[in-house]
């Protein structure tokens, strides 16, 4: 785990990326070290249960700063992206954001994109993370970002229809195609992968690869490790799970769901689809739909006792707007976010498991740490993990890969035909991006 947070935040530092258009007066306020009666914006992403979360801990700074209003922006994640760049560009964003991984590198590519957080230090505490996981939020030696938690895609289930099919969860790729027959007899399915701006199906095709080669899909520096014959087996995997009956076909999913996400989705709420791949960080909102105790923690597939090949990324990250009027004050609501215990109480793990060693603490000290995100996460950082590359999160490769997998689907090119495609544009992108 170490090895790999260090290697990550090297690759962070030196990246160099095209960046987003920024307000051209470069003006920053610098802190005084006070707190004064301000507005301060914050945006997050997320589902119900993160929101709710979220404005019942905003209540309780209002009963400890009054004199600090925090007006909320939020949403779920679709386009969610695309409209704080646009907010950024136009020198409009919040004062305080909850940011995803790759946003350091495409929004900050020189570490100036967002405040410098070591110059806050005054009214936010970082004493307690881990020096390795605080590293993941510099960019160019400027701390642009607090980690809120790590994180990593796991596997969950229906318990309900799984044990109204007799059937067992699966623990190996072998064992997950072998469902196939089982659920087709019923009209269900014992997993679902999207295409959408999520990739889960790209992403647990990469996993069977990278298991299988020992090869990383993008490495963190942004360079291609896949060769176009990975390619080609990613996308006959993928292919082979819809052939058997594992998942959906592209054309089936948009039928029944439109643009959906799968946790709104009748087929999954009702228990048609009974399995899905999600960050633990983001899993609550998918047990929220279903009866109490419904979804449960799968194994992390593996081939032949193999279990490598799995991925941990920085589930999000806390950072003040470059441009803030009030840095102070940011900082102070990021450090409750991140620190207080009444606050880690509320928020417990919409967020996933705190990095912060205060909020963990609390959470701990409680009983809090129990369910489905610590049960992934538990699981997944005993095995020998790789870091999800920041230039995999992108937008562009997500493209790619989802119109590689889509074709396929469709019946549209052969899977060597869109693993030739797929390789040539994912290579021109990225070594014109790293330039």
């Amino acid at each position: 785990m170490k090895s790999f947070i260090l290697r990550t935040a090297a690759a962070l530092c030196a990246a160099v990326m095209c960046a987003c258009g920024r307000r051209s007066d470069g003006s920053v306020t610098p802190p005084d070290g006070s707190l004064d009666s301000c507005t301060i914006r914050f945006s997050w992403w997320g589902g119900d249960d993160r929101h709710e979360a979220t404005l019942k801990a905003i209540e309780l700074w209002n009963t400890i700063h009054p004199e600090i209003e925090i007006v909320p922006e939020y949403g779920g994640w679709d386009g969610w992206s695309e409209k704080t760049a646009a907010q950024i560009s136009g020198g409009t964003e919040p004062d305080l954001m909850q940011i995803n991984y790759d946003w350091l590198v495409t929004m900050s590519p020189d570490g100036k994109g967002f405040y410098d957080l070591d110059e806050l230090r005054d009214s936010l505490d970082l004493s307690g993370f881990d020096e390795d996981v605080l590293s993941l939020g510099r960019v160019s030696g400027h701390l642009n970002g607090a980690v809120v938690s790590m994180t990593g895609r796991g596997l969950f289930y229906n318990s309900a229809t799984y044990r109204s099919l007799g059937a067992e969860y699966p623990a190996t790729w072998d064992e997950l195609t072998a469902l196939g027959d089982k659920f087709r007899e019923n009209d269900k399915y014992p997993l679902d992968l999207d295409i959408q701006s999520g990739g889960t199906a790209w992403y647990l095709a990469a996993v069977y690869v990278q298991q299988l080669t020992g090869r990383e899909f993008i490495s963190v520096d942004g360079r291609l490790g896949f060769t176009k014959d990975d390619m080609r087996t990613a996308l006959d995997f993928y292919k082979r799970l819809e052939d058997e009956h594992i998942i959906r076909k592209v054309s089936e999913r948009s039928g029944e769901d439109g643009n959906a996400a799968l946790y709104q989705s009748p087929e999954f709420i009702s228990g048609r689809i009974a399995g899905l791949c999600e960050w633990g960080s983001s899993v609550g909102k998918y047990e929220q739909v279903l009866p109490d105790g419904e979804l449960v923690s799968g194994e992390f597939l593996s081939s032949g006792g193999n279990n490598s090949g799995w991925m941990v990324k920085p589930s999000m990250l806390y950072a003040v707007s470059a441009h803030t009027e009030h840095p102070d004050e940011a900082a102070a609501f990021m450090d409750f976010l991140l620190n207080n215990s009444e606050c880690a109480e509320i928020l417990g793990t919409t967020r996933g498991i705190p990095a912060s060693q205060k909020a963990y603490d609390s959470l701990a000290a409680s009983g809090r740490l129990t369910g489905l995100a610590i049960e992934n996460d538990t699981k997944l950082y005993s095995m020998d993990t790789l870091p999800v590359s920041p230039y995999m999160e992108l937008p562009r490769v997500k493209e790619f890969c989802n119109s590689a997998i889509e074709s396929v689907s469709y019946g549209n090119c052969d899977t060597s035909e869109a693993a030739e495609q797929l390789y040539d544009s994912i290579t021109e992108y990225l070594e014109k991006i790293r330039k």
